[in-house]
């Protein structure tokens, strides 16, 4: 939960910085993409988000978060497959020489403001 916490903080700054920099009064939503592989529990930032925007231009805001499955390059099957966690094998293969392509990311999509 600390992590998601030093997320949810970084999130609700740089909202309030974008927010600020565009003369708004309110920010009314944040839209967050989460990968599968980035290690962040969606249910733990959404609290740490609501207890960190308290008394910012975020706080009533919906965190609004869209998740990005996981995908991993198989240097035994030359191709990318799903995964849905770092420790899973190649579904084609069963192995596990993985390269994660896709789902290790989280970033702020876009900042809603009035």
């Amino acid at each position: 939960m600390m992590h998601e916490m030093a997320l949810a903080e970084s999130v609700v700054r740089l909202a309030e910085e974008t927010a600020t920099a565009e003369g708004a009064r309110r920010i009314r939503s944040v839209i967050v993409e989460i990968g599968a592989l980035s290690c962040v529990e969606p249910e733990a930032l959404t609290f740490c988000f609501d207890a960190v925007s308290r008394g910012t231009l975020a706080e009533g805001a919906e965190l609004r978060i869209e998740r990005i499955d996981g995908a991993a390059y198989c240097w035994r099957c030359e191709r990318t497959v799903p995964i849905a966690a770092r420790t899973d094998p190649c579904p084609e293969c069963g192995g596990y020489q993985l390269q994660p392509s896709a789902g290790t990311e989280m970033r702020v999509q876009a900042i809603e403001i009035e």
